[in-house]
């Protein structure tokens, strides 16, 4: 049997996800007619640690390494989309130069904090530190201020349109160190990770595009400050009334919010408890308070095909089921 390279599925998601509903929604109202497919085997190879890596953009593209890519329209581009991913520590800075478009007829380049898909955002509107409107970088609104940006993630996101031949741009990507991640989408179906929330009244989604196993291997809620009694914790049916709890999450889209609640923990654990998610998208959600400091580890692994359940036909457990 033949198997898919870890962002080659990646990218694969991301086409099914705007096929399933017809692309009139694949970036907010825009139609993404071109090069759907065409990226898909865009494996690029990362360059030596002492020369800027360089290559073409095209107009539905994924990009996972530093570097300079150029985009140079031969003809008109009414919706294209860049999707970048940096590993899970890392946040993603963004550098628009030598930009040729013409703002006054239409052509506009964005820079998204986060991405856009199939109306959905990623990070959620709720776990993400900024409004919605915050997160758009416009280089046609003030092109001096909307020429660089910063992701609060390792996901980021430029979509554009440009109508002239000729017309175009070149976009920077470098990666920085982040010494607190949160909101990850992960590149690989297997793997492990710990997310840390240090007294910070915020939500961190650790999203995995693929059905998989995760195991919980360490749980620690309510780690009160040096100078304060650890509150007695209580196991709740809705772990939301608890102010800090984990939730697993399944669904078939990026967006958090729309997602299905398979299981919550709002209490310190040191054993093993896994759960099994076939969807699309797994997620760990961790939430907190901001009283105190949350720790959550675990490991995920891809579902083989005969692990996955079993559904009925034309209905949503047919394609994300849970057991």
């Amino acid at each position: 049997m033949m198997t898919v390279a870890p962002r080659a599925q990646l990218l694969l998601f991301l086409v099914s996800l705007s096929s399933r509903t017809g692309l009139s929604r694949y970036i907010e109202e825009n139609d993404a007619s071109d090069g759907l497919y065409s990226f898909l085997n865009l494996e690029q190879k990362r360059g030596a640690e002492d020369f800027i890596f360089r290559r073409p953009l095209r107009c539905l593209d994924m990009l996972a390494s530093e570097g300079s890519f150029t985009f140079m329209a031969s003809h008109p581009q009414l919706a294209c989309a860049t999707f970048v991913i940096a590993e899970p520590s890392e946040v993603i800075s963004l550098e628009l130069s030598d930009v040729n478009i013409d703002c006054s007829a239409g052509d506009f380049i964005k820079m998204f904090d986060g991405w856009v898909l199939k109306g959905e955002k990623f990070p959620s509107s709720q776990d993400h530190p900024l409004p919605s409107h915050q997160r758009y970088t416009d280089y046609c609104a003030s092109s001096a201020a909307g020429s660089a940006a910063r992701s609060s993630q390792n996901v980021a996101m430029v979509f554009f349109r440009i109508q002239g031949a000729d017309s175009g741009f070149t976009l920077t990507v470098k990666k920085l160190h982040n010494p607190f991640p949160c909101n990850i989408m992960s590149q690989s179906p297997e793997g492990s990770f710990t997310m840390v929330m240090p007294h910070q009244r915020r939500n961190c989604s650790f999203s995995i595009i693929y059905p998989v196993e995760i195991r919980l291997t360490e749980l620690s809620l309510g780690q009160a400050k040096s100078n304060e009694l650890i509150p007695q914790r209580q196991v709740w049916s809705g772990c939301s009334r608890s102010g800090d709890y984990v939730e697993l999450l399944g669904g078939n889209g990026v967006d958090t919010s729309h997602m299905f609640p398979v299981a919550d923990l709002c209490f310190s654990l040191s054993g093993l408890a896994q759960m099994k998610i076939g969807c699309d998208n797994s997620v760990v959600r961790l939430v907190s308070s901001g009283n105190y400091v949350n720790r959550v580890s675990f490991q995920y692994q891809l579902l083989e095909q005969n692990e996955l359940p079993k559904a009925a036909e034309n209905s949503l457990d047919n394609f994300c089921s849970v057991e």
